[in-house]
């Protein structure tokens, strides 16, 4: 097959890591990104710019269950065959929905990248949604909607999204047990057809292989005709809000409580200030609020900060869990330390960028936690803005957290007994 070259973007960066990296889009619109490694194990990721975000209330849960059944078999697959190639030479297979993107994967060793890239361009183009297996997989769904229901702090971090967004857009990824029992074949596979495009997807290889051979492989395996998007690239009105409440469940024991902040989006520059924000307050042991709420009161075994940040949304929510006679004082504490935020030292933030960066220098030892952040990246803007992590970082300034920390409003939700 002769692969047809296009003009390949520079990369202008002298970090090491950036020179490693790659970038280039086919005539049929895929985008590639690569990053070359020395040791001999390779992530193969291949996503569509497609995700529950873009759902409608009535739809909610298409996206997810698009992924589930994209692993039930091919034109030329079957699901055992499908695990099979990937599993005799050692990979690892799977997939992941979320708000913005939606992305199936594969680790195997680098030799094997050939292996790797047919099996997941036939998943994700190629998919076939047996009928048979249509209801089927629904009910497998609803049983993982029904363990996140009964998890109460998985439910309490999915219900703060509900009290931060109007609509869809605070809906849970899954959708509703209503929702997913109600989808037919000819929906699923209809909206697979429209949203599994190259024009809509991103490929992403990191490891030890040759750009040009993944750019020879992904040509010849992302031909696919008569494909045009109905859905891809459409805007997404997102509506604010912030409620609180609370829910009471018998055989609880612990109230779970969650405190909710609209925060930057990952376009934005200020999505570091966010990062360095969050890692300062209620990430580890050494993080403000567990000093605060864990270590110097006793009041709960966890207490963390999590951030969610995509391309037009952006939050960060506390959680916590507490007796039910501590809430008060704990949701009381965690906004104190939100507003303290404001008058972090020099000293304190030149120490929270250290922790940060590395953070980030350990996360990117794995080849999978690369493969979705330069998705991420290149979605939000520029891939080549992975390699720039540590200068934005370091960019941030006292104002840049004084101004997060006057934040006021905020949304929250808790499960008691």
């Amino acid at each position: 097959m002769k692969f047809k070259k296009v003009k390949l973007e520079k990369v202008t960066s002298n970090d090491v890591s950036c020179s490693r990296f790659q970038r280039m889009k086919l005539r049929n619109g895929l985008t590639i990104l690569h990053e070359k490694r020395d040791v001999p194990v390779t992530t193969v990721m291949l996503a569509t710019k497609y995700g529950s975000i873009y759902e409608s209330v009535e739809e909610k849960g298409i996206a997810h269950f698009i992924e589930h059944l994209c692993f039930k078999g091919t034109e030329k697959r079957s699901v055992k065959q499908i695990a099979d190639e990937v599993e005799k030479v050692g990979g690892v297979l799977n997939a992941f929905t979320g708000e913005e993107v939606t992305a199936y994967h594969v680790k195997l060793p680098s030799e094997h990248l050939s292996i790797a890239m047919d099996v997941i361009f036939d998943v994700f183009f190629n998919a076939s949604f047996p009928e048979e297996e249509v209801k089927k997989e629904a009910n497998v769904i609803c049983e993982e909607i029904k363990m996140y229901h009964d998890n109460p702090m998985a439910y309490v971090l999915n219900k703060i999204k509900t009290n931060l967004y109007y609509g869809a857009a605070g809906m849970f990824v899954a959708g509703t047990e209503e929702n997913v029992k109600g989808m037919t074949r000819e929906q699923l596979f209809n909206r697979h057809r429209e949203v599994y495009i190259p024009s809509n997807a991103v490929l992403c290889v990191v490891g030890n292989n040759n750009f040009e051979e993944i750019l020879q492989i992904a040509s010849k395996l992302s031909q696919v005709a008569g494909r045009r998007s109905q859905v891809a690239g459409r805007d997404v009105e997102i509506k604010k809000r912030a409620i609180k409440d609370l829910e009471k469940r018998k055989g609880v024991q612990q109230t779970n409580l969650a405190i909710g902040f609209h925060f930057p989006c990952s376009s934005e520059r200020e999505r570091y200030v966010a990062e360095v924000f969050s890692a300062m307050l209620g990430e580890g042991m050494s993080s403000k609020l567990f000093s605060e709420v864990r270590e110097k009161r006793g009041l709960v075994y966890g207490v963390k900060t999590d951030l969610d940040l995509g391309k037009n949304y952006g939050y960060m929510v506390i959680w916590a869990g507490t007796d039910s006679s501590n809430v008060k004082e704990v949701v009381d504490i965690c906004l104190r330390e939100f507003g303290n935020m404001g008058g972090i030292s020099e000293e304190e933030l030149a120490e929270a960028k250290v922790q940060v960066i590395g953070n980030r220098q350990v996360e990117s030892e794995g080849s999978n936690e690369t493969a979705v952040n330069l998705i991420m990246e290149e979605l939000s803007g520029d891939a080549e803005d992975y390699y720039d992590y540590e200068k934005k970082i370091d960019a941030v300034t006292l104002g840049d957290i004084k101004k997060l920390a006057g934040i006021s409003e905020y949304g929250s939700f808790s499960l008691g007994p």
